[in-house]
Formats: structure tokens, sequence, C-alpha cells
């Protein structure tokens, strides 16, 4: 390597290990479509303790192959985009990288090497959660490289189906976050650390649960904001209402994610949550995709600005987009519309009649929405 580049390298290195640590959760885009590494930095006194710097959370890895439900000639797809990650194996190439560079393991004269450092951890993959049991969701090629200690988080279906496997020591079924048990920390147990829980919102009217979400709850920022104010939705919005506004010292953050999109009325138990939940990124797609006009698949863009409208999340990120190769029967059927959130935003502007049209985008002001592609990262600051 010449001179330059190796400068080049050495300055990017620097950026990234600057950026690194803040300590902040790093969120991975492993292929094109909805699979995810979730980092969550574990809360000081655990460092301290000599453990790894963050807690590793696999979602819904589907890499390379096809996936097929009920059977080929029904549906089957393949990634259009090949993965960025290609293997479990590179997956923890990546986490251990980013150990190294954030400095949970010990390297330099006399200690481990870059290339040793690790060696001695079975996995750096802590948990693995599953939203589906639809196999571009639960992909038993992808899941059966995974270490078999790993815990698994799965919904009800799911979690019987990866169950008959008889491959992982642990797989536990999430349970649901409700507005009738607002406390997350209800909701931790074994496997999970203390301050870390995996559950689920679900809609009422969803009796197949297809438009849920999984909810992923931490306490690790020491200096978190006041709890967001009581919003009012997207068509009724009154600036002259009074607004409140509390704190609390066990506040957390969380980070929901909802492959099929959920029916924004159903995120209630985050507005209600006791210790309050500030939503740092909702993890929805932009697509509308339905095979009917009576059978919705992905809920969309439209949806994702109200249920935003609710969350207030720091960061928006779309999910599960991606244009698959497709054959079987149900592939005539797939009817797709693309959008964006500026088109979002123009619909919502429509249904306010040009009425205080100018809130809408006045909510969106602090947001960041964010297109992470196939093999980025983004630090969730």
């Amino acid at each position: 390597m010449d001179a330059p580049s190796a400068q080049l390298e050495a300055e990017v290195r620097d950026s990234i290990v600057r950026a690194l640590a803040t300590r902040r959760p790093i969120l991975h885009h492993l292929n094109a479509d909805t699979s995810w590494l979730l980092q969550i930095p574990r809360p000081a006194a655990a460092v301290k303790h000599g453990n790894r710097v963050y807690y590793n959370i696999l979602i819904d890895p589907w890499f390379v192959g096809g996936q097929s439900d009920v059977a080929r000639w029904f549906s089957q797809q393949f990634h259009a985009i090949e993965s960025a990650v290609k293997s479990i194996a590179e997956v923890e190439e990546l986490a251990r990288e980013i150990e190294i560079l954030a400095g949970g393991l010990r390297l330099g004269k006399g200690r481990t090497s870059n290339k040793d450092a690790g060696a001695d951890l079975k996995t750096f993959i802590d948990a693995v959660v599953i939203s589906h049991e639809f196999t571009d969701h639960c992909h038993r090629e992808t899941l059966l490289e995974v270490d078999p200690d790993v815990p698994v988080f799965a919904t009800e279906k799911a979690a019987r189906l990866i169950e008959s496997w008889k491959y992982f020591r642990v797989v536990d079924t999430t349970q649901t976050f409700t507005a009738d048990a607002p406390d997350w920390r209800d909701y931790s147990f074994p496997p999970l650390p203390s301050w870390l829980s995996i559950t689920r919102l679900t809609a009422a009217e969803d009796a197949l649960y297809y438009h849920s979400a999984i909810l992923v709850t931490f306490a690790t920022h020491p200096f978190l904001p006041a709890t967001p104010k009581k919003r009012s939705s997207l068509l009724q919005i009154h600036p002259d209402e009074p607004e409140s506004i509390t704190s609390s010292a066990d506040a957390a953050e969380c980070v929901i994610y909802t492959p099929h999109g959920i029916q924004h009325s159903a995120l209630t138990p985050i507005e209600v949550a006791d210790p309050p939940l500030h939503t740092l990124a909702f993890l929805h797609g932009l697509h509308d995709v339905k095979i009917s006009a009576a059978q919705q698949l992905n809920l969309g863009a439209r949806n994702g600005l109200k249920a935003q409208q609710k969350l207030q999340a720091k960061y928006w990120v779309a999910t599960h987009d991606e244009v698959k190769r497709g054959g079987g029967l149900v592939s005539w059927f797939l009817q797709r519309k693309i959008w964006t959130v500026k088109d979002a935003l123009s619909e919502a502007k429509k249904e306010l009649d040009g009425e205080d049209t100018y809130m809408v985008d006045d909510k969106f002001e602090d947001v960041r929405f964010e297109d992470v592609g196939n093999g980025e990262s983004r630090i969730l600051e």
C-alpha cells in the first residue's frame, strides 16, 4: 500500500473510532431486504467488568438461496440484489471488527493481535430475533449457521417451527407489550440482561399478527431527554392545546422493527409506557404491497407516516422493500406501489384540505429518514 493510501485508510479508521466512542447503537443492513444486525452498547458498569462493548442482536437473517412458503408452485422468491453479507460467519466478523475498533477487545504490544482478537469466543451474536414464521424472515438454512447456544426470540408460530428443528438450546416466544402492562422491565427475563427486553406489538384486529412489530427496549443511555410531548393524530392537529412533558430517571430507548408495517393505531402502548420510552429508530417499509384489495401485505409509506406521527422516532428507516425475483402462483397476483416519504407527505397534505399543512412538515423537522442500503451501517446518535 502506498503512503497516500495508507494515510487515507488511517484517517478513515480514526474517524470510525471517534464515532464509535460515542457508545451509541449501530444498525447494519445485511442485505437489500430485511436482515439487520442491531448493536446496542452495554452499560458502562458491564463493560468495566471485562465484557464486550456491544450486545449484538441479529434480526431475520436470510442471505443466500431461495425461500418458499407453502410450496414452490405457490410462492418462491430469491434476492434480486446480492446480499452484502453472505453467511453468519461474515456477521461474526463484522461484529468482531466493530468490537476491535470500539476498544472492546484488548489489542496492542504484548496483548492480542487484530488477527487473534476474539478467537476464544464461540460467537459474537448475543441473540437472534425472528419476526414471522415465513421463510424470508425465518430462513432455516441461514439460521442453522448460528451457534446453537445463541438464544432465539421468535413470535409464537416461528418459535414452534424453530423448536421443531431441535437445534437451538433456547427458543423463547416473544411476549406482547401492552398498555395494561406498560413497564418494559417486566418483560426482561434471562437469558436477556436486566437492561434489555425483546417484545412485540400487535393490533387487536390482526388475528394472524401479520402486521405486528418487534420491540427492542434498552436502558443504556445515561442522559435521555424529557419524555416527548403528547402527540395529536395526523388529521387532528390542535396547536393551541396545552402539551405536557414528564421526565423519568428510568426512561429507556427502543427500536421498533415492523417489516410488513403495523397499524398506527396499535402503537398506543409506546405512548403510555411507564417508564417512558423514546423511539430511537422505526424500521417500516415504504412500498405498498398487496395481493388484492382485500389482502394487504406491506402497509407502505402512508401508514408509516401516520405511525411516525405517533412515535416521533429519531430515525425512520425503510425495510423489506427489495423487489425480489419471484415465481409461483402468488407472483401473478402481487401488486406493488413504490412510495417515497415525499409522496406520503403530499398525500397527508391533501387529506388536510390545505388547512394547517405546515404542521405536517413541522412534525418531521427533527426526524431523519434514513435510506440504509445493502451493506450500509448507521450509528444512531
